[in-house]
């Protein structure tokens, strides 16, 4: 139970932050925006869902990225110590992959809610345009991470995922090598999904997470049906 003390200090640290960077009446305004009625419903909770799984893909991923080791002759041998040797790595691990499945299938569900609903239409048009983008980010951040534990199965199924990114015309074949290092998939390219997954991607669905709620915030939930 919360006692007067710590409510004392509470207030005491939101004064000391208030006084110098007046912030107080932006957050409750922020945080205290009522929902309207017709969204207490449980197919408008798939956005906030698909964010908590991200922060979960995050937290869990972090902790991977303290033992793998992103070279060709380390990286499932690292997989292998993560899962058998580490305390609890095979849970944090199971969380990581599941979490990363269910967040791709409850931002496929968040879009076909907004586009049944119509909140795609004037005029929220960028707003689905910044959700089309966390959607190509999200199954991009499962084709980079498929590649990661380095076994026959990551090697087969980014063989196939990224000769799919080769057939694009015009560009597949500069895409197909930017993304591989070169025309075959050799250590370079569990490199460069390493890097992309863990440094390029998240940084991307940052901004376009910001653009996303900024924009929710200031146009306010869409009507009902």
């Amino acid at each position: 139970m919360e006692t007067t003390a710590d409510r004392n200090w509470r207030t005491r640290v939101g004064d000391w932050f208030d006084e110098r960077f007046d912030v107080r009446i932006p957050l409750e305004a922020f945080l205290k925006k009522p929902v309207p009625k017709h969204a207490i419903r449980w197919y408008f909770c798939l956005g906030g869902i698909t964010f908590a799984l991200f922060l979960i893909q995050g937290v869990t991923g972090i902790l991977l990225s303290l033992y793998y080791r992103p070279t060709p002759g380390e990286a499932y041998e690292s997989i292998l110590f993560i899962m058998n040797n580490v305390r609890f790595g095979w849970l944090i691990r199971s969380i990581h992959s599941w979490s990363s499945t269910l967040m791709i299938a409850f931002c496929v569900a968040h879009m076909l809610r907004v586009f049944i609903t119509g909140s795609y239409k004037n005029p929220r048009e960028l707003n689905w345009v910044a959700g089309m983008v966390l959607l190509l980010l999200t199954l991009a951040f499962g084709f980079t991470g498929y590649l990661l534990p380095w076994d026959q199965k990551a090697l087969w199924g980014s063989t196939v995922g990224s000769e799919i990114v080769g057939i694009i015309p015009g560009i597949g074949s500069w895409l197909l090598g930017l993304l591989r290092g070169g025309m075959e998939i050799t250590g370079l390219t569990l490199t460069r999904f390493y890097g992309i997954h863990m440094l390029v991607l998240p940084v991307l669905v940052v901004v376009f997470l910001a653009i996303h709620f900024i924009i929710i915030r200031r146009q306010g939930i869409s009507g009902p049906l």
